[in-house]
């Protein structure tokens, strides 16, 4: 028996289902049902338990003789990407979708050999901890006490890329396409998912997304944020008392040892992650400043 009550047979079931649901709701976007077929056998592939799913492996555990329908599928055929994270974004709102909801902006890194993958570049990559030759998508994730999953996504086009037509070009990047910094790109995918009536009450993101972008969509919807920024971020509150001004660093030095407290973020791969928070309000500003119906928190 499984620890919720349900027998391993049932959660297979439940499983299978599901995974059928899914297959339902992502066919349409293909206009062949060769294609369709490939692609639900491609998520398949997906959440299987192959550590390594190159081309070969991909087609071998598909049934393929070899990876060019999968090929195919990702670089010749034509469906709408956007329709298929419409898709995927309306499954998590009706599954996971809760008032209180949460969504966290953050990007990551595709470590990458060659020049020729769209937008690969030598940039800065956290999840390498320095600089070298990868993509770099943005991403939000829906996060909720149902659970968490993706609902969008941008890829991240570097300015070296954005001036060269003839590289956009080559590497099939739509027309209309022009350079947007990482925060100007999750402040899209934000509005995208306000559009969407995606029920969400907070934005988390990291000192990538703490600039003005990101903060001026969400001042306007309404929405309440915590958004990370550098130590030298300068910080001036107004209609408080007493008055506060300077750097974050500087600010956060000065505070009393009795307004932190320390909170875990949950555990990580060294162990539990544990990080000191203090409020500290520098202002107090009505929504009709920023042209919203309601308060953000």
């Amino acid at each position: 028996m499984m620890s919720g009550g349900a027998s391993v047979e049932e959660t297979l079931d439940l499983w299978a289902s599901g995974l059928r649901s899914a297959k339902e709701r992502i066919a349409p976007l293909f206009t062949q049902k060769r294609a369709a077929a490939s692609a639900c056998a491609f998520l398949d592939v997906l959440i299987g338990n192959d550590p390594r799913k190159t081309g070969w492996m991909r087609a071998e555990a598909a049934g393929d003789p070899g990876p060019w329908r999968q090929q195919a599928l990702l670089g010749r055929g034509h469906w709408d990407a956007d329709a298929l994270r419409d898709v995927v974004r309306e499954h998590v709102v009706e599954h996971l979708g809760t008032e209180d909801g949460v969504l966290v902006i953050d990007e990551t890194s595709f470590l990458k050999k060659g020049q020729a993958s769209c937008g690969v570049g030598r940039q800065y990559t956290g999840s390498a901890g320095k600089i070298t030759n990868c993509q770099i998508g943005v991403f939000a994730t829906y996060v909720s006490a149902r659970g968490h999953t993706f609902v969008d996504r941008a890829l991240y086009l570097p300015k070296d890329w954005t001036s060269s037509c003839e590289r956009l070009k080559q590497a099939h990047v739509p027309d209309d396409v022009v350079f947007a910094t990482k925060p100007a790109l999750a402040s899209m995918m934000i509005e995208r998912s306000l559009e969407a009536g995606v029920p969400f009450r907070w934005v988390a993101a990291d000192s990538v997304y703490g600039v003005g972008y990101v903060k001026r969509t969400l001042r306007r919807a309404g929405i309440g944020y915590v958004l990370g920024v550098k130590g030298n971020h300068w910080f001036g509150s107004w209609a408080t008392n007493p008055l506060i001004a300077g750097e974050a660093k500087d600010i956060a030095a000065n505070l009393p040892e009795q307004v932190w407290h320390r909170l875990s973020a949950g555990h990580g791969t060294k162990g539990e992650q544990l990080y000191d928070w203090a409020y500290l309000p520098l202002a107090d500003l009505d929504a009709e400043e920023f042209d919203c119906p309601i308060a953000g928190p």
